[in-house]
């Protein structure tokens, strides 16, 4: 069922990958995770994608789980595109008869969300989860103007660290987390905030140009990537025919961890199986 392997990316970074492939998948979904976290805590959507008959691809992001590099260090975020691009076309090329299906979580979304921007002929869907794709006020002007001197003089330098406790209202899941050793607990670098930072400014311009069906989920009471900041881009993504926007009351960063996940991912299936 589940198959693992490494992969070179185009400068040599090894790129950690799993494949969970049922019998007779109806397609592939490539799911994406989000900044300091690894492909391994999305084992629960993972199994219940592969009970539907959708064959799962997922990999480790450079610097990240059990991929080579500085750790939570994504060099540049093009890098991570042209990563995700890569692997997409790895899929297609081995299943060559399925429509793929992108699902990005948080940095994972932002990733995934250019990269429908880039090869949109090559995807039949795209699905956000809490995307980082606006910072809102978190960053003033002043700040951000320091994490890009930083990002170009001191790279590693210690930009910010992810708060556990903000990841899910669920204990369980915040102390699972927080004792898993392949997340990275340590400050994220100031090139990796600063690369995010840049993508962000361009992704409004870039939204009404989206051209396949998008899913957008994202809890109200988000407070590492709010909804109030990203919510205007959810809202030009493609046209009105293409998105559908799903909103959910009270529910922290990751929906899919929290205690009403699965709820949250019965909307991703449908919204899957209506789209195949």
């Amino acid at each position: 069922m589940d198959k693992e392997s490494c992969i070179p990316s185009f400068d040599g970074t090894q790129l950690f990958l799993k494949k969970t492939i049922p019998p007779a998948p109806k397609a592939t979904v490539v799911i994406v995770h989000g900044l300091c976290e690894h492909l391994g805590r999305y084992e629960h959507i993972t199994q219940k994608l592969f009970e539907q008959n959708y064959g799962v691809y997922r990999f480790d992001h450079r610097g990240h789980g059990r991929s080579t590099g500085e750790r939570a260090n994504i060099d540049r975020f093009s890098y991570l595109v042209s990563d995700l691009s890569a692997f997409v076309g790895r899929a297609q090329r081995e299943h060559p008869d399925l429509p793929v299906f992108l699902v990005g979580h948080s940095m994972g979304g932002a990733v995934a969300f250019a990269s429908a921007l880039r090869i949109p002929g090559s995807l039949k869907g795209l699905v956000l989860s809490a995307p980082a794709l606006a910072a809102g006020q978190a960053v003033s002007p002043f700040k951000e103007s320091i994490l890009k001197v930083l990002s170009r003089f001191r790279p590693g330098a210690a930009a910010l660290t992810l708060p556990a406790a903000a990841v899910s209202r669920d204990p369980a899941v915040v102390r699972a987390y927080e004792s898993d050793p392949q997340v990275h607990h340590g400050p994220i670098p100031a090139r990796t905030v600063a690369e995010l930072l840049d993508a962000m400014a361009r992704f409004p311009a870039a939204a009404p140009t989206l051209k396949v069906p998008v899913l957008v989920q994202h809890g109200t009471a988000d407070s590492l990537v709010p909804l109030a900041a990203t919510r205007p881009v959810y809202e030009t993504m493609g046209s009105p025919k293409l998105r559908t926007l799903r909103y959910y009351d009270g529910l922290y960063h990751e929906i899919y961890n929290e205690p009403e996940h699965d709820s949250v991912i019965g909307d991703l299936e449908r919204w899957l199986d209506g789209h195949l």
